[in-house]
């Protein structure tokens, strides 16, 4: 690619720029038609009202909720979120929604999650109960092998090679996983519940504060890639400024020929010959032999209990659900509902709960083909209260994996949709990091994933890289049903950190009656590595009091680098609630 000459000065303005945003509500060049632009206008995202104090910071918070009769949506942008509202008004059921959301979340939050990428749905039929976990994860090829990376002293690989680049890249399994759900779930047919994002792509939608400032974050690496650039970058070859209509003619061209062909064009056909063509010349190593090889799982969702509500959520290879669950079981053998839900107390708890469950996670969890996973150990009532008893409500606590097998017996955007009829829709997908590879390829509009970082370089891990394997993941498409019927539908985006999110979350409803859009803006906290962090919002004096029980403390982190919860609730009385997430762009619609 011909670079601009850019000044280090000015790089270095845009990344203190990048980092100064505050985020609000949430991708080249060539112009459509003048008929089609005039058809149908450029795509913009409202300013949901009301502004709350956060810490130090000032978000939105106010009119990102919303009650309906005949259905609820809350997804991570406004204009995925009115799509899906308008499919369930055209007639559609909860899986047509969900799948036009997820077609059109990969165009104006392709840095999040798209058709390079791959993820998870969680689904509840309202006719029969079932209820069914759609693993479309990305897949390793035939040619991925441990020695393909060059391994640093400090650990680290050389040049970023697992994370930026070609050789980052897995085999997407969105479109695959998408046209799965509404072929068989679906009640619209492919060009109906495309065209909305087909039409997104051709004219544009409008760069919101997040979206600039993860072009920003991400220009070096925008910059190492000519059709990425393209799109992600102005004439002047600099990031789109907030405000700014971005346009992407040929992920609109690619989504017509998956419209019109199916997923055939794109495992076996010309958009499948396109991406190998830009992996390849990159130095990567995917074939064509891996894309027509690439298969969904349709699964059981992992099952377990909390209080008196029925738990469903993502089955490996993503360890969310079990952990999930896992934590969920440890806390029911305390009184949670007695704690304030703010105090030292209760994120003692959370801690001591968290490291737990995520000690069991790296020792056992991996890709169920690959090792052997002791999946009822992790969600074992029994395993559970052993596990609460190791907990000292007066001091932090070190904890190493617990013995699963006794009691063995037998995630990057995310959604979530109710509909009249009682059906449940939650979805989880990624393209993994920021902007992923970085590389988009040529003629496709296609932001290609990173989803190899996701594997383990350690040979003993059970998630060690090798051929034809899904990664391990944190992604928790998870629903909550009670005597039942539908409570929740929820997941959030944010690795690792998706786990405790939605879990707090839960928690916060079942335990302590909250209303799901209070569950949502309440202080969030993580502890996976032994250092438990807070968001700005804590008062000095629980601080005080959770490091004198020997809690390392990270007290400093940004509120939107926890994860964004959506979710759907029904209450009480039939009524259905969606409710989104301050921390990026989440806005939840009801008819």
């Amino acid at each position: 690619m011909k670079k601009k000459l850019v000044s280090i000065l000015l790089i270095f303005c845009l990344l203190l720029s990048a980092c100064g945003q505050q985020p609000a509500p949430t991708e080249s060049a060539a112009q459509p038609s003048e008929s089609t632009a005039a058809q149908t206008p450029a795509v913009t995202v409202a300013d949901p009202a009301g502004t709350t104090a956060f810490g130090n910071e000032h978000v939105h918070t106010g009119g990102r909720d919303a009650i309906g009769e005949n259905g609820v949506v809350a997804t991570g942008r406004e204009d995925a979120t009115r799509i899906g509202i308008d499919i369930l008004k055209a007639g559609g059921n909860a899986i047509d929604a969900a799948v036009a959301i997820g077609f059109a979340l990969g165009v104006s939050e392709q840095q999040s999650s798209g058709i390079g990428g791959g993820g998870f749905m969680t689904v509840r039929f309202a006719e029969t109960g079932e209820v069914v976990f759609i693993d479309f994860r990305d897949i390793s090829g035939a040619a991925a092998r441990l020695d393909m990376y060059e391994v640093l002293e400090n650990g680290q690989v050389k040049d970023q090679a697992n994370k930026i680049g070609a050789l980052s890249v897995a085999v997407p399994g969105e479109v695959k996983g998408m046209l799965y759900a509404l072929d068989t779930y679906g009640t619209m047919d492919r060009k109906t519940v495309m065209q909305p994002a087909i039409d997104m792509a051709e004219n544009g939608f409008e760069v919101s504060k997040i979206t600039s400032r993860d072009i920003k974050d991400a220009y070096r690496q925008i910059s190492e890639f000519e059709a990425t650039a393209k799109i992600y970058l102005d004439p002047d070859e600099m990031p789109w400024d907030m405000g700014s209509i971005i346009k992407n003619p040929d992920l609109a061209n690619t989504l017509r020929l998956i419209a019109e062909q199916g997923e055939e064009v794109f495992y076996k056909g010309e958009i499948a010959q396109k991406i190998v063509a830009a992996v390849q010349a990159e130095g990567g190593y995917l074939t064509m032999e891996d894309f027509a090889n690439y298969k969904i799982h349709v699964t059981e969702a992992v099952h377990g209990t909390y209080r008196d509500c029925d738990i469903y959520s993502s089955n490996l290879p993503s360890s969310g659900g079990s952990i999930i669950i896992e934590m969920l079981n440890i806390l029911e053998n305390f009184d949670v509902a007695a704690m304030d839900p703010e105090s030292a107390e209760y994120f003692h708890l959370l801690s001591e709960v968290m490291k737990l469950g995520f000690a069991d996670r790296s020792k056992y969890m991996g890709d169920p083909e690959y090792v052997d996973v002791p999946l009822s150990g992790v969600i074992s009532k029994d395993y559970a209260k052993t596990q609460a008893a190791r907990i000292d409500m007066t001091k932090a606590g070190e904890y190493a994996a617990g013995d699963l097998w006794a009691f063995e017996s037998e995630s990057t955007t995310s959604y979530s949709i109710l509909d009249k009829a009682g059906n449940m829709v939650t979805v989880t997908k990624t393209v993994d990091a920021t902007f992923a590879s970085g590389l988009v390829a040529a003629g496709t509009g296609i932001l290609l994933n990173d989803t190899l970082v996701d594997f383990s370089l350690d040979p003993e891990s059970p998630n060690v890289l090798a051929a034809n394997k899904r990664p391990l993941s944190s992604m928790s498409p998870t629903l909550v049903l009670k005597d039942g019927q539908p409570l929740l539908a929820l997941g959030a985006p944010g690795t690792t950190r998706i786990i405790t999110g939605v879990m707090q979350v839960i928690t916060k409803v079942i335990d302590h009656g909250m209303d799901i859009q209070d569950a949502i803006d309440a202080v969030r906290m993580h502890d996976d590595f032994g250092t438990l962090i807070l968001e700005r919002r804590v008062p000095q004096s629980v601080i005080d009091a959770l490091k004198a029980m020997g809690h390392t403390l990270n007290t400093g982190e940004e509120w939107f680098t926890f994860p964004c919860v959506q979710a759907c609730e029904r209450k009480a009385d039939g009524t259905l609630k969606g409710a989104a997430d301050p921390r990026r762009d989440g806005k939840a619609l009801g008819y």
